[in-house]
């Protein structure tokens, strides 16, 4: 598959350990080399951040981060792309919120603007500028991005996001 430019933006996160590639931090490392196998360019990737699950429930840490990627699909094609992963790593869709083995989400991409008129993709993601584990990788591997919609810099939307406890991961 082709590339094209990029400026798309996957956000990964996962709780739960995967019964082929172990504990969440090593599912996701394995997610961005099936996304890089599957002919999508990984352009820059953000360190993985931890933080509590939101919303607030008994569910272990997440381990979250940020990709950005190159690729000649159109978003509803990469979302397809996306929910088989997930699918091939085990995620079953189940309950709204719940601990996963694997979550990837199309956050932006190339700044276009959908409504998910008839159940389709809405783009931007539409909670990401409540969500610090998707803006803090976000930013730091696009210290410049602003929301397609708002036209606020993620700086902004960073202070404006619900506060959780969340660390960087070394």
């Amino acid at each position: 598959m082709a590339t094209e430019r990029s400026g798309i933006f996957v956000a990964l996160g996962a709780n739960l350990p995967s019964a082929v590639h172990g504990a969440p931090r090593a599912t996701l490392e394995a997610a961005v080399r099936f996304l890089a196998r599957e002919g999508v360019q990984i352009v820059k990737r953000s360190s993985w951040w931890q933080s509590a699950a939101q919303p607030v429930s008994d569910q272990p840490d997440f381990i979250n981060g940020v990709v950005e990627i190159g690729s000649t699909l159109p978003p509803d094609g990469l979302l397809a792309l996306l929910h088989r992963i997930e699918a091939s790593f085990g995620r079953v869709r189940q309950t709204r919120w719940g601990a996963r083995v694997l979550d990837l989400d199309l956050i932006d991409y190339r700044g276009q603007s959908t409504s998910g008129e008839g159940g389709g993709l809405i783009l931007p993601h539409p909670r990401l500028q409540e969500r610090l584990f998707v803006l803090l990788p976000l930013q730091e591997i696009a210290p410049e991005w602003r929301h397609p919609v708002s036209g606020v810099v993620i700086d902004a939307l960073i202070g404006q996001a619900n506060v959780i406890k969340i660390n960087k991961l070394e």
